[in-house]
């Protein structure tokens, strides 16, 4: 935060006229060091630039710094003269008052202004919040005056939202109290960034599809058990308008003064965990290369933003980027957070199982990415050398790289490694699998392929979901798998690159509004609860009016 503060932002017309060549007029500004971009006054047709996604090895709680190495790749490039932008998720409040943190970057690769990012923003989280509990509002009022739709209240699975970590929200009763006050029906909370509406926000392309999206959400069965949409209900259009706004991508700047559009924030498990396509899209047409990342390692982050967004959107990513650190492959290989700075070589020869796992899965969507080792004061040189060797073993360019303490100049490294790629011929990006093949098979080959799995286990509840979304014609959804984030597996102990264990999908989802099916694995849940210990506990304002304990 100190380092944030001690940067003096340009003003945000600046940075748009400058970086982007988007004229004053284009821009819809939040104060001077913010602001929603146009598209209706901005021309995105004359140029499409290159897309370098960023991804990581499995988190861990050592930490492996996804968006500040986007952010500081993003600085480095346009160090060495290319016009390049970074594309990223807006952070929730969730995590940010429970036990990760806000997601602006650290040290001297982060985007300011680093509070308002964190906390509210541009009120696009609001809007959508809005928009998904207006639907469910009128859901309960449709069966309330008279239910002329036929709606099961026994089946309606359209819950509400709120921007917050709250674990006694995950299971509700509504409509209690008589008559007067609606009909009893259990219901429940999610957190926004789980919510279908933010998925389909940052999967459509303008704001008619976002119209045609909402209109397709399935918000439960009648009594004959037939699907009912949010455009049976008529809700569609005045959800649009509370998004009218939202929909626009917001612009804000690095700390080296270089532009970074920052829209959406699926949850990357019940979601595809990446930035709009309308962001990407318009970072595209105003400079030569978007930096941008998915959420979560590889196997989730990057499998979706391939298998869902680039399926759906058509756009596909010209080279890849990997991040690991030394402590995060000492973890993989057994070794306590607290015994990190201490030197293990066998830990990280152990651990580095995991990152070459993520390689080889990278290379089976047709990208072999640039390694990037996020360096760490303690780092020992053998350790180093390990990682190195193991990357070089499976025809990975490893660099390493010292943004957080540097700034862009401590990413020249891996800048100029990129940008050898782009130069060279482009990737033959490949799907894992194809449109046609049935739900389960898709979720199987994701499991097998990328998981290490040796099956996937289908509950009844689960095998039953199956059988309807394939007898309503959605089997040609793509997949979007719902588990830890901490292991190949379901179990988040399970450190490595574990193989041969069996995938438990407890739960189907169709997301029929935002175009995919989710499989809920193991424990994941779509409301996250607070630690012990929140982080909100150490955030205040001091005697200035100046906000202290965010990170």
């Amino acid at each position: 935060m100190e380092i944030a503060r001690a940067v003096k932002p340009w003003p945000i017309f600046e940075v748009a006229q400058r970086k982007l060549g988007v004229a004053a007029h284009a821009l819809i500004p939040f104060g001077h060091y913010k602001a929603k971009l146009d598209l209706a006054q901005i021309d995105t047709t004359s140029k499409v630039g290159k897309l370098v996604l960023v991804t990581a090895i499995t988190p861990t709680p050592a930490g492996e710094g996804k968006t500040t190495t986007s952010i500081g790749l993003a600085d480095a490039l346009n160090a060495i003269g290319v016009s390049a932008s970074v594309c990223l998720r807006e952070p929730s409040l969730g995590p940010c008052f429970g036990v990760k943190g806000g997601a602006a970057g650290g040290g001297r690769a982060q985007a300011i202004p680093m509070e308002d990012l964190n906390l509210h923003f541009n009120g696009d989280f609001h809007a959508i919040t809005s928009a998904h509990n207006l639907l469910a509002a009128l859901i309960d009022n449709h069966i309330h005056w008279g239910n002329e739709l036929n709606l099961d209240a026994r089946k309606v699975s359209w819950r509400r939202v709120m921007d917050m970590n709250d674990r006694a929200l995950r299971h509700t009763l509504v409509g209690l109290g008589g008559p007067a006050h609606g009909q009893p029906r259990e219901s429940g909370f999610d957190i926004t960034v789980a919510s279908e509406i933010m998925a389909i926000l940052c999967l459509a392309e303008d704001r008619k599809d976002l119209q045609r999206r909402l209109g397709n959400i399935i918000i439960g069965r009648d009594r004959d058990n037939k699907p009912v949409t949010a455009r049976d209900l008529g809700a569609e259009g005045a959800m649009t308008v509370l998004l009218k706004d939202a929909i626009q991508p917001n612009l804000i700047q690095t700390l080296e003064h270089n532009p970074a559009l920052i829209h959406g924030g699926p949850f990357a498990n019940i979601a595809h965990g990446c930035n709009s396509v309308m962001a990407t899209r318009t970072a595209m047409g105003l400079t030569d290369v978007v930096v941008t990342e998915a959420g979560f390692g590889a196997d989730l982050g990057a499998e979706k933003f391939i298998d869902i967004k680039c399926r759906i959107s058509g756009l596909k990513p010209d080279a890849a980027v990997l991040v690991c650190t030394v402590r995060a492959l000492k973890m993989q290989g057994g070794v306590a957070k607290d015994n990190l700075d201490a030197v293990d070589v066998d830990a990280v020869k152990l651990g580095s199982a995991n990152l070459k796992r993520h390689i080889k899965n990278m290379q089976k969507f047709g990208l072999t990415p640039v390694v990037a080792i996020n360096r760490f004061p303690t780092d020992d040189a053998k350790e180093l050398s390990l990682i190195k060797e193991a990357c070089m073993s499976l025809g990975a360019r490893v660099e390493e790289a010292q943004h957080w303490a540097e700034g862009g100049v401590g990413a020249k490294a891996v800048a100029e490694a990129v940008k050898t790629m782009l130069d060279g011929e482009a990737p033959d990006v490949q799907f894992l699998y194809e449109d046609d093949l049935p739900i389960d098979d898709k979720i199987r080959k994701v499991a097998t392929s990328l998981y290490g799995a040796e099956d996937v286990q289908f509950n009844i509840a689960a095998q039953k979901q199956l059988d309807e979304i394939h007898q309503l014609g959605y089997g040609h959804l793509p997949v979007c798998i719902a588990k830890t984030p901490y292991s190949f597996t379901s179990e988040p102990s399970e450190l490595g690159a574990p193989s041969g264990h069996i995938l438990p999908v407890r739960e189907l989802r169709l997301m029929a509004g935002a175009g995919f099916v989710v499989a809920i694995c193991g424990d994941v849940m779509t409301m996250p609860g607070l630690p012990r210990k929140p982080a909100a506990l150490s955030i205040s304002l001091d005697d200035d009016g100046e906000i202290v304990g965010l990170f």
